[in-house]
């Protein structure tokens, strides 16, 4: 038995670090006007915030194809695989994996497993950083799912947003009444509910108060928890300001694990440029040196 992990590039694993883990990464489309570009194949994150400034007319995306999927999944059965843990982003806010799960059954060549990840970005990457780990230590998709659903369940973030005008348009978000938010010049705090929706949990008036309030939930996760947590800071073209957050986080924690997650075009056309966040889970790693 022969096991592979697929994700999509929402999940903003660098696709070197994707090669380097042996996961299957799928671009997303971003579509500005007239022209089609694959996420991490014919735009980078730069040339899309670049674009951004530029472009008079909002970008959009559209999510992969079973098509897609299914190129993906012959490559995966040509190469000697049994069965392929499918992580993409949360049902909340694409129908992807509502999709694929009706797909799935159709597919002759390869077991398919769809797990939802009901997270997006970082979230994502979490999961198929842990899922890869099982695969190479000789576990198959029958064990490995339930533990992703417990890995899952230790997921929490506080993303920051400059404003939510790209979230409302794009109907990404749930409680729209949000655009309070807007109009008081705040910075609206989201996070993903237990349906993986994004919803409003918070405002603060400065980006300086939104971390110190993420810091305070953070800092509320780790009390709470009997496990070590890790965290990650992502941010969307904001390279200086990530860089302070993690200065901080070292700096009051020195022993804690942190990464840094970088927002991409997918994503980015959503929440726009200059978001912030802050997303926690169980260290997996750090458990397992110690059980060592």
């Amino acid at each position: 038995m022969k096991t592979a992990v697929l994700t999509d590039s929402a999940s903003y694993l660098t696709p070197a670090e994707a090669k380097a883990m042996n996961v299957t990464m799928l671009p997303i489309t971003v579509i500005f006007g007239e022209e089609q570009y694959l996420e991490n194949v014919s735009i980078t994150g730069p040339e899309f915030y670049q674009r951004l400034h530029e472009e008079p007319q909002l970008p959009t995306t559209a999510q992969i194809t079973m098509h897609q999927m299914q190129g993906a999944f012959d490559e995966l059965s040509a190469a000697g695989y049994d069965e392929v843990i499918c992580i993409n982003l949360s049902s909340g806010i694409t129908t992807f994996y509502e999709n694929l799960c009706a797909y799935a059954p159709s597919v002759t060549n390869i077991k398919v497993y769809p797990f939802d990840s009901r997270k997006a970005s970082a979230g994502e990457a979490d999961l198929v950083r842990y899922a890869q780990y099982l695969v190479n230590e000789g576990e198959h998709a029958a064990e490995i799912m339930p533990k992703l659903l417990d890995l899952r369940a230790t997921i929490d973030l506080d993303f920051i947003v400059d404003n939510l005008s790209h979230l409302l348009r794009t109907g990404r978000i749930s409680n729209t009444s949000a655009l309070l938010g807007n109009l008081l010049q705040m910075k609206p705090m989201l996070t993903f509910d237990e349906d993986g929706k994004l919803v409003v949990k918070g405002k603060e008036r400065t980006m300086r108060r939104a971390f110190t309030h993420a810091l305070a939930d953070f800092k509320a996760a780790q009390e709470q928890a009997d496990y070590p947590l890790q965290v990650t800071v992502i941010d969307g073209n904001s390279p200086v300001q990530s860089q302070q957050w993690v200065d901080k986080l070292h700096e009051e924690q020195p022993d804690l694990t942190v990464i840094q997650s970088h927002i991409g075009p997918t994503i980015g056309v959503h929440v726009g440029e200059g978001i912030m966040g802050l997303l926690w889970s169980r260290d997996w790693r750090k458990e397992l040196a110690k059980e060592g």
